[in-house]
């Protein structure tokens, strides 16, 4: 809370710049099967479209399996949005695969895949560049040693790029907890971690985030952090998006 309270109180200092808008959504679509255990591609895209942000950060994705009667999950939403597709597999699952994923409006120009800690299901962080801007996302374990050790490797990757850099994902945990603080060395909170984004139904606490790096060449307003509380049938986590101004502070 803290974080995100100090970064709305830096961002009025700086109103006159040369502002770029994002808006970024991270969202855990539980292979779009819905609370009532239907998959549903459209039901999810709907959602998507609704909001329509520049970047959508999506979490449990089937690509080709069983579960999925071979879709992959990240094309059909992307046909359904209009949407650019990037993938990354975690585990072979089903005779398939299981992972995250980013949407994107724009074409992506490089991508890069890092294998996180975890000593359950593998974890990854993907890393998606753009002309203006750094997105990645990633679904952190379950361990609070591997959350912490992961949030170490996404540390070290994310500060490779000299563009604006974003992160969204299902990070597992809490504001308060160790491992967001050492994030917190790193990167700043942009959405409000008393807004609950699980579960859907009755959602009360906050595990879905969105961050910047901290970086003094750039400031970052946030002008909304929104849950959307009325799609909670469509997946067991709520969408979570930050509206925000990027500006070059030099």
């Amino acid at each position: 809370m803290r974080n995100f309270t100090a970064l709305l109180l830096l961002a009025a200092l700086f109103t006159a710049c040369n502002n770029m808008g994002i808006e970024i959504m991270s969202y855990n679509v539980r292979h779009c099967r819905g609370m009532d255990k239907i998959i549903d591609y459209s039901r999810t895209a709907e959602v998507i479209n609704r909001i329509s942000p520049d970047f959508v950060a999506l979490q449990e994705l089937d690509s080709a399996t069983s579960r999925s009667n071979g879709n992959v999950c990240i094309d059909e939403l992307a046909k359904l949005t209009g949407m650019k597709a990037t993938y990354a597999s975690a585990i072979k699952f089903g005779g398939g695969s299981y992972g995250i994923g980013l949407l994107s409006k724009e074409e992506p120009l490089n991508v890069k895949v890092v294998p996180l800690v975890s000593r359950g299901e593998a974890r990854r962080l993907l890393v998606v560049e753009f002309e203006n801007v750094v997105v990645g996302c990633t679904h952190l374990a379950l361990n609070q040693e591997d959350r912490a050790a992961s949030m170490e490797i996404i540390c070290s990757t994310m500060q490779e790029y000299k563009k604006p850099i974003l992160l969204a994902g299902d990070m597992n945990c809490h504001a308060t907890d160790a491992e967001q603080l050492i994030l917190g060395k790193k990167f700043i909170t942009l959405n409000n971690p008393e807004d609950a984004t699980y579960p859907s139904i009755g959602a009360s606490e906050c595990i879905d985030y969105i961050y910047a790096a901290k970086d003094d060449n750039y400031i970052y307003k946030v002008k909304e952090s929104l849950v959307f509380a009325g799609d909670s049938i469509v997946s067991d986590h709520l969408p979570l998006l930050v509206k925000l101004e990027v500006c070059k502070s030099k």
